[in-house]
């Protein structure tokens, strides 16, 4: 989660997200992923946006068992099961919910060619996370 001290960063102790780093979370296709961080202080495109941005090694294009389709469903089942769950609904609501997923652990903002990374956005909408195609 870097460091829970850092500003934005979704942190245990306070903030509108509760949230463990390197916490293990089952998804549908069983793949192995650990959440890196929470991200909630840069603005998206839509307004207030929560990012949970998760490593999952399976993914990777040497050697990984996951491929985007899996990892899109996968993806879903985080925004719902994981994120959702983890806002404080009397703190601020995101306009929007992004998922990440990187085959290693990579800094918020930082291009790295060789990980491999999907996203999605999502909307929430009458307690449920609503797919939006970026």
């Amino acid at each position: 989660m870097g460091s829970g001290s850092e500003a934005g960063t979704g942190d245990p102790e306070g903030g509108p997200i509760s949230v463990k780093a390197g916490e293990t979370i089952v998804v549908p296709s069983g793949q192995p992923i650990t959440l890196q961080d929470v991200i909630w202080n840069e603005p998206g495109p839509s307004g207030l946006t929560f990012r949970f941005r998760f490593v999952a090694p399976q993914i990777a294009r040497g050697g990984g068992s996951i491929d985007p389709e899996t990892a899109s469903a996968d993806m879903a089942a985080l925004c719902q099961t994981f994120a959702l769950p983890r806002i404080d609904p009397n703190g601020p609501q995101p306009a929007q919910i992004i998922i990440s997923l990187s085959d290693r652990p990579v800094p918020f903002g930082e291009a790295q060619p060789d990980v491999t990374q999907f996203f999605e956005a999502y909307r929430v909408e009458n307690g449920a996370c609503i797919w939006e195609m970026f």
